[in-house]
């Protein structure tokens, strides 16, 4: 019989504009939650895995403020956006070899001032070139909005997907948000605000960028035999993938068009055994309304090009065919990283989403992207039935 690894756990901080607190009382508040949440005490972990964002203070220290001691697993992991995607694959394979029993896996971060705007959140991290590539620096290429309006500008004029394409992820995923308790931006959102708001880089209008927010968030993976005497309805690690394209700006790149999503996700789909008519949920990273677009398209849920046509469709939003981003997402939800879908989709195969809970939901495909479509890593989720 296959034996899987299962998320028994999962926790969240108060999470936004919260302010005085580090990333360090963040992510050690979001393992305390999550092994709480699997019904464990701290004595139980034996494997931790962090993954600090840009403005953070996080590292290894981490293990000694929560008192942990003789771990047979401990790292820090940074693939930006598609880090907790391959913290869980990291600590589902421990697990599953028996170098480690229960692994924590961790995200935090505090992009937010209370004196700076959102968009000021991550200028001071922003990607700015050195070298001969500081033309692109001084051409105006200053911040990741910047590279990923140039990417979602491409794909839009290859495949001719018009601006409302764009909105409609937006407006679809507020109307998820509206029943999100823990949401950011529960305000209605129509097409005509969506093309009535400001512009940040063009194609990309202020409800296509992700919200910022500080907190942390943190699952305990095990095995599914020892997740199934636990607290919560195990979740199953059924599947991962990871890629890393490493595209370059130049004539005859895929970049913009094709990510890394379209070897990620097929190979953790044929290791779940399952192809993308077998999901019954989508969380998608959605730094930006663009990705959703191409990284459904590029797991094959529909030919390229055509996602765009779904979301205007409804499919993507409650009610529809295919439900996506059911928490809001990063777009409407909060921003922590690749955390954010990965939560989601646990409350989601759970059951425990409450108003806005899809009544499919034995399977789900995580995704996380990171850097400007550098890193992507997949996960395939389900139900323990």
């Amino acid at each position: 019989m296959q034996r899987y690894a299962a998320i028994a756990g999962a926790g969240l901080t108060e999470v936004g504009k919260v302010y005085g607190r580090t990333a360090r009382s963040f992510a050690a508040e979001a393992v305390r939650r999550a092994v709480a949440d699997a019904g464990l005490t701290l004595r139980d972990v034996d494997g931790l895995l962090i993954n600090a964002g840009n403005n953070s203070d996080l590292d290894l220290a981490l293990a000694r403020q929560l008192g942990l001691r003789d771990l047979r697993m401990l790292s820090e992991v940074n693939a930006f956006g598609a880090s907790a995607g391959i913290m869980v694959a990291q600590a589902a394979a421990a697990v599953l070899a028996g170098t480690a029993e229960v692994v924590a896996c961790v995200f935090a971060d505090t992009p937010r001032h209370p004196d700076d705007s959102a968009g000021q959140a991550y200028q001071r991290s922003s990607l700015r070139a050195t070298g001969f590539r500081s033309a692109e620096t001084a051409a105006g290429f200053t911040s990741v909005n910047h590279r990923y309006a140039l990417a979602a500008s491409r794909y839009m004029s290859h495949y001719g997907v018009p601006q409302d394409h764009l909105g409609a992820v937006a407006v679809s995923q507020r109307a998820w948000a509206i029943d999100n308790p823990i949401a950011q931006m529960r305000t209605p959102l129509t097409l005509e605000d969506y093309h009535r708001s400001r512009w940040i880089a063009q194609p990309l209008h202020l409800p296509d960028c992700c919200v910022v927010s500080n907190g942390g968030a943190a699952v305990v993976v095990t095995t599914a035999e020892r997740a199934a005497d636990l607290a919560q309805p195990p979740v199953r690690v059924l599947g991962w993938g990871q890629s890393h394209p490493g595209y370059i700006l130049e004539r005859g790149s895929d970049f913009g068009l094709v990510t890394g999503a379209a070897v990620s996700g097929p190979a953790a789909l044929k290791m779940a055994g399952l192809t993308p008519g077998d999901i019954d949920i989508r969380e998608i990273y959605d730094c930006y309304t663009y990705t959703v677009l191409v990284t459904l398209e590029d797991y094959g849920f529909c030919a390229k090009g055509e996602a765009g046509e779904l979301a205007a469709g409804g499919a993507l939003a409650p009610g529809g065919a295919l439900p996506t981003n059911t928490g809001g997402g990063q777009l409407s939800s909060f921003y922590l990283w690749g955390m954010t879908p990965l939560l989601e989709a646990v409350t989601q195969v759970r059951g425990q989403a409450g108003v806005r809970q899809v009544a499919a939901h034995d399977t789900a495909i995580v995704s996380g992207n990171g850097g400007i479509l550098d890193h992507h890593a997949t996960l395939v989720l389900g139900a323990d039935r």
